[in-house]
């Protein structure tokens, strides 16, 4: 994809873009589930998650604490006894081992808009981060075929469940994020899926626009700048012209004059 060969001033509002990653940068709950099955039955287990029980323990953040949360429900005595921590351990690293593999035999594109966005933010000199609570080993695994072995050079901050191991909604990603940035929550704007992320998010003081996956949709963003089905592209537009721009995709435009005006709104 062809990057501006002049940079501009970034938006003066709008000082960083960030992006939550499982289902906003790409769609890859399909490709978790379908990894914790495959570590059910590689340890043992009869436990196999379809797409409605999956859509439910997505409501826990976190793959061990999801494993856990199952485990609890069918199985109290036996999710509480001795060694049942240790079990969790390996079955989510057995589940990582999977869904490394998985992308690797063919993966999950990035979401329409996604790379579009990064890309004319860099070239606008405007900040991009993530702020996830996945691990960095499935940050690898997702980005490394899409954007290069040097991929997070793209990114300005990256913070995940390796650096802030506290899980949204709670909001301590992104407040990390935030003081690394140096910026106040309100000069950012922030990219979820989930009812969680956008509650973390808005609890830094970040505004959010949600693209609900659909493992998501039907969740309560009430409290979202804008809900879209997905960011679109050139070639991949949303069914409805945007507001303000009148174009079938969101851009730097669209974003920097939602932002101003929360901005306004909020004060």
């Amino acid at each position: 994809m062809a990057v501006p060969a002049t940079p501009r001033i970034a938006p003066r509002s709008l000082a960083a873009l960030i992006f939550d990653v499982d289902g906003t940068l790409a769609d890859t709950e399909e490709v978790h589930r379908t990894a914790f099955n495959l570590a059910f039955a590689e340890r043992g287990h009869d436990w196999q998650w379809s797409p409605a029980e999956y859509r439910g323990l997505l409501l826990v953040a976190g793959g061990k604490e999801r494993i856990r949360a199952f485990w609890r429900s069918h199985d109290p005595v036996a999710a509480d006894s001795p060694g049942a921590e240790s079990e969790i351990a390996a079955l989510h690293a057995t589940k990582t081992r999977h869904y490394e593999q998985l992308l690797a035999d063919g993966g999950v594109p990035l979401r329409p808009g996604v790379l579009r966005l990064i890309e004319s933010a860099r070239a606008e000199r405007l900040p991009v981060a993530i702020a996830t609570t996945t691990t960095p080993a499935n940050l690898d695994a997702l980005l490394k075929p899409k954007l290069g072995a040097a991929w997070r050079s793209l990114f300005a901050v990256v913070r995940d469940g390796h650096t802030d191991p506290v899980k949204k909604p709670a909001p301590d990603v992104y407040l990390s994020v935030l003081r690394t940035l140096g910026i106040p929550g309100h000069r950012a704007l922030a990219f979820e899926d989930t009812h969680n992320g956008l509650v973390a998010a808005s609890e830094a003081g970040i505004p959010v626009v949600v693209a609900p996956t659909a493992y998501s949709e039907g969740q309560d963003f009430a409290r979202a700048l804008l809900v879209l089905p997905h960011l679109g592209d050139p070639d991949c537009r949303l069914e409805r012209p945007l507001p303000v721009t009148g174009r079938h995709w969101v851009d730097l435009d669209l974003l920097e004059a939602l932002h101003h005006g929360a901005m306004i709104e909020a004060a």
